[in-house]
């Protein structure tokens, strides 16, 4: 049977303004170029790469938290950045976002069954009962007792705090969620738990996740894809085995040797020169040339079109 595509983007750019100098003279920064993906449902799909590529823009311009500048965003066939009220609101049901920090995205003026109530209370007809008991069965999903319903953010440790936020994400019964590095503020200790029950949610209720971290081990664990971002564009895809075993792209390769290895030999460490280029002021032709050892001088002024090898890479070095 085929693979159904839930979600997919089409050369999607998001630009962002910034005042910059003693005068306020404003900077574009070029947050995400040209990003074309295809997301499959019940899959989880783990977008990796440094810290300012531009992965969570990327998550929050596709549940339009972000302003576009141009591109498409399909959701189930449907064009939400065209469609009217109706659909929009419709595809804001079916997909929440679960953000980093579990100590900012809760009100910490609220109890938690307000909390979890709110998205209810908004977006359905649902009866006050039937609104208690979808709070009641969602708080028992993520782990937590329906005691915890009348404390407040600041009586739970943070990944208690995280699954609450989880639990606030599954209570429109979503399709698909956007997790922005769900577990990087989270002490080690806790981690895993958190880790399990999004593998939980995406095995036995088929929820298709979009999983942004930069922490590779997290990725190797839970995803079925990874899409390696640099510079805002996707350089390489494809299955995480293959990335795994059989990585391409020279970025992809020292990305992988940056991780700590159970298996020292696993990748051969590799040290990139220099620092992430501005996204301000974005390198001519392949963005990673200005880092890249295997750099040719076509390289500098010609953009890879992407290839299929054992999975899609964008780089000279496969031609």
């Amino acid at each position: 049977m085929a693979e159904q595509t839930i979600l997919r983007t089409q050369n999607l750019y998001v630009e962002c303004k910034t005042n910059k100098g003693v005068f306020g003279e404003k900077t574009t920064i070029h947050a995400v170029n040209g990003v074309s993906l295809d997301i499959c449902k019940g899959e989880i799909l783990a977008i990796a790469g440094e810290s300012g590529c531009g992965k969570s823009t990327l998550a929050k311009a596709i549940i339009q938290l972000e302003p576009i500048k141009s591109g498409e965003i399909f959701f189930e066939g449907k064009n939400t950045l065209s469609s009217p009220q109706k659909v929009l609101s419709e595809f804001r049901k079916k997909v929440q976002m679960v953000f980093q920090n579990p100590y900012a995205s809760l009100n910490p003026k609220m109890k938690i069954i307000d909390i979890l109530k709110e998205p209810l209370e908004i977006n359905t007809d649902y009866s006050s009962e039937k609104i208690l008991k979808t709070v009641k069965d969602k708080i028992k999903l993520v782990g937590l007792d329906e005691n915890c319903l009348n404390l407040y953010p600041h009586e739970f440790s943070g990944g208690q705090r995280q699954r609450i936020a989880i639990a606030r994400a599954l209570v429109l019964e979503p399709e698909f969620i956007l997790a922005d590095e769900p577990v990087s503020a989270l002490d080690v200790s806790i981690q895993a738990q958190v880790i399990n029950l999004i593998k939980e949610l995406n095995e036995k209720y088929k929820l298709t996740f979009l999983l942004i971290t930069h922490d590779i081990s997290v990725i190797k664990y839970l995803a079925d894809r990874i899409a390696i971002m640099y510079l805002g564009e996707i350089v390489e895809i494809g299955k995480t085995e293959d990335i795994f075993n059989s990585p391409l792209h020279p970025y992809t390769k020292a990305l992988l040797s940056s991780a700590p290895q159970l298996n020292k030999t696993e990748h051969k460490k590799i040290i990139l020169k220099g620092d992430l280029p501005s996204p301000a002021n974005l390198p001519n032709g392949c963005k990673f040339h200005t880092r890249c050892p295997y750099v040719m001088e076509k390289c500098k002024f010609n953009i890879p079109q992407e290839k299929g090898i054992s999975h899609k890479v964008s780089c000279f070095l496969y031609e």
